[in-house]
């Protein structure tokens, strides 16, 4: 009877995935005290025990993020069956149930960066650690151009985790906190006040070093990065709770036809009481 793998043994090797030389080699291989896990750089994944179903869904979710060399960029949105990330007052705990706070955390250690807009940060006042599972704390990126995010925010102060805050050249003068650094995301003298392009920011990213990205938050931010072409998959959280009203999580330009709607591929996975939609876009 061949071995089995269990959930906790599948979150480790992830973790050991995450920091393989992908740049020098192709393939990985993992050896437990009694298992062999061999991931190639696509994501695709053989194992010599038998997952367990909760293990092989954690496999098939995650390998395809932390495999490979290069930069890749995904999206999270936790939302209502009509499409609902808050009500009209802002309220948003809780839509999701506590095994889609575990998948966010998990995305949040297999990442380099974690990035949300200032709106998020002012709403929430987010930690944006990892405190659910075992794993690294990624880089916290605050998109804040115009410099209107509450210098009181706790992402400012801690020292859990580094925190960049990314702001217009004007307003590029000291950070707000002592664990903070504040980074102009245009040119000196430019005095454009539409929003920087995904593309820019993702460049100033990576040049830090900070080459898989988790875009967080909010709807609206997640939703340029999507209408740019900038994000290699969407994870959508569903809670089976219908709102009625309220802020929507992905809002794009209007199209004409269904011939322009967007067909990426797509899985489906059990994630506690609500469904995890695995987009993938490119």
């Amino acid at each position: 009877m061949p071995l089995s793998l269990c959930a906790d043994q599948a979150w480790q090797l992830i973790l050991r995935t995450r920091q393989h030389d992908w740049q020098g080699q192709s393939r990985a291989v993992l050896a437990g005290d009694e298992y062999e896990l061999e991931v190639t750089d696509n994501g695709g994944w053989q194992c010599s025990a038998e997952p367990s179903p909760e293990a092989r869904e954690m496999l098939d979710l995650f390998l395809p993020l932390v495999s490979g060399s290069g930069s890749h960029v995904v999206g999270q949105l936790g939302q209502s069956l009509d499409g609902r990330i808050a009500t009209v007052s802002g309220a948003s705990q809780y839509i999701n149930c506590s095994a889609a706070l575990t998948h966010l955390h998990r995305l949040r250690a297999v990442v380099d960066a974690v990035l949300v807009g200032v709106g998020t940060v002012n709403a929430d006042n987010p930690q944006l650690t990892v405190r659910h599972v075992d794993g690294p704390h990624p880089v916290r990126v605050v998109i804040d151009r115009h410099n209107r995010a509450n210098a009181d925010a706790r992402l400012f102060h801690d020292d859990t985790a580094t925190t960049l805050h990314l702001v217009g050249s004007r307003h590029c003068n000291a950070g707000p906190g002592s664990h903070s650094t504040r980074i102009a995301i245009d040119r000196p003298g430019d005095e454009a006040e539409g929003d920087i392009e995904p593309a820019a920011i993702l460049a100033i990213l990576a040049r830090h070093g900070l080459h898989r990205v988790l875009i967080e938050g909010g709807g609206y931010t997640v939703s340029r990065f999507l209408h740019a072409g900038a994000l290699d998959r969407l994870h959508l959280l569903v809670a089976p709770m219908l709102i009625g009203s309220g802020r929507p999580g992905v809002s794009l330009p209007a199209i004409d036809t269904l011939d322009d709607a967007l067909r990426p591929r797509s899985r489906s996975f059990a994630c506690g009481r609500d469904t995890l939609f695995d987009l993938a876009l490119r």
